[in-house]
């Protein structure tokens, strides 16, 4: 049986986190069926979190959906309606639309111009606030650029800086 360390201190199973993206996929179900969109559902497990995304043929039905404040939101309902099941916290990670990848593209970009300011002469760059997944992706990304980052801050707040290794 495969574990993955959780925020609490407690092992999820690979089985548990499968079961956090059944109830997952339940729940964006009927939101979609609510909205009268059309979307397909796929699931899957990486990293220690269980990943729900959702797809159409017709990208633009789920244009609303995908704005990332939107999927922020939905992702916290999703998260809460899982918790709520399970009576475990949830770190899924929900896509719309291709709306990570986007995120993902965008975050790389932003890393970019820091970039561009420490080969200006800047010491650091800091970067905006955002969540923890996403400042998980800035690390990933200034890493592979060979540069160091952490976090600082607290809260809505909590932001990254980056540095020259």
């Amino acid at each position: 049986m495969s574990t993955t360390q959780t925020p609490s201190g407690h092992e999820a199973t690979v089985e548990q986190l499968e079961q956090e993206g059944d109830i997952a996929a339940d729940f964006i179900e009927g939101l979609l069926d609510i909205a009268d969109l059309d979307g397909d559902l796929a699931l899957d497990v990486r990293n220690g979190r269980a990943y729900v995304s959702v797809e159409a043929e017709d990208a633009s039905s789920l244009r609303i959906l995908g704005d990332p404040d939107t999927v922020q939101a939905v992702q916290e309902l999703t998260r809460l309606a899982v918790q709520n099941q399970t009576g475990r916290f949830s770190r899924l990670i929900l896509d719309i639309a291709g709306s990570r990848d986007a995120r993902q593209h965008e975050l790389a970009r932003l890393v970019d111009r820091a970039v561009a300011r420490l080969d200006d002469g800047a010491s650091q760059a800091s970067l905006p606030s955002m969540s923890s997944y996403e400042r998980k992706l800035v690390h990933d990304i200034v890493a592979e650029r060979g540069l160091v980052s952490e976090s600082y801050g607290e809260g809505a707040d909590r932001h990254t800086v980056i540095r020259r290794a």
